[in-house]
């Protein structure tokens, strides 16, 4: 029977309706995405002046903007945000239409020089690599009140460019639904002389074992306990530090596991979307993770027009058949 869940870090509710998975056209894989040409790949080594200049690099060798690197960070061409932003003329801040500029920074990080689609294509030193340049990154945009990492594969999850690459956004504020996290951090070490939210969650989901995929010596692997899209998985680090920027293991290792499970389940890797949940300003009391959210299905008259999730999928039958497909 469908059933509603509430999660405990944002608050979001989630209808779970498992028997809607067997619906036709529940999910919809692309089986063959056409290869990267890496003649026309502005992230390809070689072609370094398809890019603006870059911001970073994990060189082995060369000079900026120039094949020997590892991990490339470049400014986005297309910006949400920007250091100059500045409001129009004739359009100012007002009670009834509040309006800022959109100052802060938005870049690429390439996670690989090599012309592949996906961070499950990369090997496990290649993964290490991008992650270490997303913590690189991270740290340059300290000052900024939030900053959100994420990497978006296949367009069904909104990527423009098909070689792996993430995207870090520094925002000159905190977003709703962190502020929400932020707050569900602070009130649940209130209520428990000072534990820490996800902490306790992971301590529990561990005895329970119900929605564990995976353990190793940094992290954990789980399905959340109000996954808003079916297959979701999230990496808790073990040590519950707040930052993903400082963190002395950043859960690669989880990270490439959990890919391939994804890509052993569906034979492909599926159109999804990773993020970072660093810890933002004003948060006394925070644990980082990593989101992983395959884009199986579009969301459509129910959830956009509510808001509400519908996931097909419990997050107890996904952690089930994932660990059965595990063989690390």
């Amino acid at each position: 029977m469908p059933e509603i869940r509430t999660d405990p870090i944002g608050g979001a509710k989630v209808v779970i309706a498992d028997d809607r998975a067997d619906r036709p056209g529940a999910f919809y894989v692309e089986a063959n995405r056409p290869p990267i040409d890496p003649a026309t790949d502005p992230f390809a080594e070689g072609n370094e002046d398809m890019t603006p200049p870059e911001l970073w690099a994990d060189r082995t060798d060369g000079k900026p903007d120039s094949p020997g690197w590892k991990v490339r960070a470049v400014p986005n061409l297309y910006p949400a945000l920007t250091a100059e932003a500045s409001l129009p003329d004739g359009l100012a801040d007002s009670d009834l239409f509040p309006v800022r500029s959109a100052e802060g920074a938005h870049e690429v990080i390439i996670n690989s020089p090599r012309p592949v689609q996906s961070l499950a294509d990369l090997n496990p030193d290649e993964l290490r690599s991008a992650v270490l340049g997303w913590q690189a990154r991270l740290v340059e945009h300290a000052e900024a009140p939030c900053r959100h990492l994420f990497v978006n594969e296949g367009r069904e999850a909104g990527a423009s460019l098909p070689h792996t690459h993430a995207q870090l956004i520094a925002l000159p504020f905190v977003p709703a639904a962190i502020a929400r996290e932020r707050e569900a951090f602070t009130a649940h070490a209130a209520r428990t002389a000072g534990s820490n939210l996800l902490v306790d969650i992971v301590a529990d989901e561990v005895r329970r074992r119900d929605r564990v995929v995976a353990i190793d010596d940094a992290s954990v692997l789980l399905a959340p306990w109000a996954s808003t899209a079916a297959y979701q998985l999230m990496i808790v680090p073990r040590d519950g530090s707040p930052l993903f920027e400082t963190a002395a293991a950043p859960c690669d290792a989880m990270l490439g596991r959990a890919l391939k499970l994804l890509q052993t389940k569906f034979d492909v890797i599926p159109p999804l979307n990773i993020w970072v949940r660093t810890a933002p300003s004003g948060a006394d009391h925070w644990t980082w993770r990593i989101d992983i959210l395959p884009r199986l299905a579009q969301p459509a008259g129910i959830e956009l027009g509510t808001g509400v999730g519908v996931n097909p999928v419990a997050p107890e039958r996904a952690a089930e058949e994932l660990r059965e497909l595990d063989t690390a």
